[in-house]
């Protein structure tokens, strides 16, 4: 069993930065596809950025390519998503989950955290 805890949101303004952190417990992280999803209200959640389990090897979305970078260190059992050039769109609660691989369903999520950009 994996447990998954979300840190690092928070209020900025936009232009600004934040770095996300996804910590997991529990199980082998280094085997897990980890990926960054968001909902803010009233809309659906949409996928931000992934990060493979072995090579690391980063995909985002579109609307986040260029501003945000994902990053793992599996010693630490933990993804970090770092934001930058936030825009008021971006605010959402973010979270976290894994899966063993492409395309399989998610296995863990975690509760997520608040990010708010204020313009």
């Amino acid at each position: 069993q994996v447990q998954l805890v979300e840190s690092g949101g928070g209020l900025v303004q936009a232009g600004g930065s934040l770095r996300l952190s996804c910590a997991a417990s529990g199980g082998t992280f280094s085997r897990y596809v980890i990926d960054w999803f968001r909902q803010a209200p009233g809309k659906e959640r949409e996928f931000v950025a992934g990060i493979s389990e072995s090579d690391g090897n980063p995909y985002y979305a579109d609307s986040v390519k260029g501003r945000f970078t994902i990053s793992r260190d599996n010693a630490k059992n933990t993804v970090y998503l770092r934001m930058n050039s936030l825009k008021p769109e971006d605010t959402a609660i973010y979270a976290c989950a894994a899966r063993p691989t492409y395309g399989s369903a998610y296995d863990y999520w975690g509760q997520g955290t608040q990010v708010t950009v204020s313009s």
